[in-house]
């Protein structure tokens, strides 16, 4: 089949995420102008920030809680992601195995206990998120990848998932491809959800409880302040403002970080999406997709994809690209290459759409270190707690995270605090040049691996011999 050129259904995409691009965003609150104190404050709005806040105030209604965004609540990753929540706190249980061998257990009973939860408070507040657990299909789209899905269905079934192994035939009754050659579906602990939808909610639901709330109010610097910390900080029309706070969270993720330790262990890899305008039911027919189930290929370089909740497809990933010196601006968000990549996949993938545009193609920083998922911290005698690098799993893991963040900030001893995923670091990423250099030579080793049947080089077998690597 003569697939369509890219670039013709790429003419009219809007160059913006397009989970944001809805009239019912809202109106932002005004920023911080002038000085104010709290007891918490919480620097980041978004998925980290959000659930620190919430779970804070849920804990001690009496407590004042003030949040600060330097944008609005959920407008970066927090908002452009693929709307993937998945129970797995440690960027999958293989990675989680490997890495945390002796409370993996534990850990997977506190990932399914924490996707419940985040279900109950979509329930409890009224998020109308779209938030539906049909689980995710792997698929395998090579040869030599059929071996690796029994291989992690067999792990799998070692820890109690819900998992089914398909075989081709039965994989495209499922979602019709003709590039599959196998699956494997995970029903139920993984969940699709709107993400800005989901932000949005958790800031309404912060407001109700009497969360206060500063958009567009950046902090540009901490300092001690006596038994407190100051966290000063520019509004709109740079007007200043500051903050006297007993405690503070830090939840700025892949940012350029307030705490100078936290560039050795994160980078911002850029990540890429596009999604259609809405199929129509002759199109849909055409594919299937009737369970709705996120989907992934299992490359190196993946793609991840899913069903909307108007009917859309969300086709994204493949390319994670890093930029020398951690730079982060907008026009990275916009990748053309990338996206024209995109698009042929797309159709490669589904043929049977040649007919279907893109509405809206994006990107956004991801913020990822050696492990694959978050790490925590403390600083300023413990009075400030941080967390990053959860590395594209965030949707979920960071509602995990900030319970540990508030743990942490509070100085208490809890099975959370103890758990050697919260005490221990990754290992720190090298200084420049020797960071962009073995990200770039990771990069192409990956799709090198990915061309010749998965066999990895000796750049690769030597990371994972010390556990490191590269992922989206």
């Amino acid at each position: 089949m003569n697939l369509p050129p890219p670039g013709r259904a790429l003419t009219d995409a809007v160059r913006a995420p397009y989970w944001l691009d809805r009239p019912e965003r809202p109106d932002p609150v005004p920023p911080l102008a002038g000085p104010t104190s709290a007891d918490l404050l919480v620097i980041g709005g978004g998925y980290g920030g959000l659930w620190a806040a919430l779970l804070a105030k849920q804990a001690d209604p009496g407590r004042d809680v003030l949040l600060v965004e330097a944008g609005t609540c959920g407008w970066a990753a927090s908002g452009r992601n693929g709307g993937f929540c998945a129970a797995s706190l440690t960027h999958g249980l293989a990675n989680g195995v490997q890495r945390f061998p002796d409370e993996i257990d534990e850990l997977e009973r506190l990932g399914r206990e924490n996707l419940d939860a985040i279900a109950a408070t979509v329930a409890a507040y009224g998020i109308d998120c779209d938030f539906e657990r049909t689980g995710e299909l792997a698929v395998a789209v090579e040869p030599y990848q059929l071996d690796g899905l029994a291989e992690d269905v067999a792990l799998a079934r070692r820890y109690g998932h819900d998992v089914s192994l398909l075989d081709a035939d039965e994989v495209r009754a499922e979602v019709d491809s003709p590039t599959y050659l196998g699956g494997l579906w995970d029903r139920d602990r993984v969940a699709m959800l709107d993400p800005a939808r989901l932000a949005w909610g958790l800031r309404r639901a912060c407001l109700d409880l009497g969360v206060r709330i500063h958009e567009h109010t950046r902090v540009t610097g901490l300092r001690r302040a006596g038994a407190a910390l100051l966290a000063e900080t520019t509004g709109a029309d740079d007007v200043p403002g500051a903050v006297c706070a007993d405690r503070v969270v830090l939840a700025t993720n892949a940012f350029p970080p307030l705490l100078r330790r936290l560039r050795a262990w994160v980078v911002p890899v850029y990540d890429y999406a596009l999604m259609t305008e809405p199929l129509t039911p002759a199109q849909r027919d055409a594919i299937g997709w009737r369970n709705r189930q996120g989907l992934a290929d299992t490359g190196n370089q993946f793609h991840y994809y899913r069903i909307t909740g108007d009917g859309r497809i969300l086709f994204g990933g493949y390319d994670a690209v890093y930029h020398y010196g951690n730079r982060m601006a907008p026009a990275l968000e916009q990748r053309d290459a990338t996206f024209t990549a995109l698009a042929t996949h797309f159709f490669t993938t589904f043929p049977q759409l040649a007919d279907v545009r893109f509405s809206h193609r994006w990107g956004g920083v991801i913020d990822t270190c050696t492990r694959f998922c978050a790490f925590f911290g403390t600083a300023y005698d413990g009075r400030l707690a941080y967390a990053g690098g959860y590395t594209g799993l965030g949707v979920g893991a960071t509602r995990f995270g900030a319970r540990v963040l508030l743990d942490l900030v509070a100085g208490a001893d809890t099975p959370l605090t103890r758990l050697a995923l919260v005490r221990d670091k990754p290992m720190p990423f090298p200084p420049e040049p020797a960071r962009a250099v073995g990200i770039g030579l990771t990069r192409w080793s990956m799709a090198r691996a990915d061309a010749h049947e998965g066999r990895r080089n000796l750049w690769l077998r030597t990371l994972d011999r010390f556990g490191l690597g590269f992922d989206s």
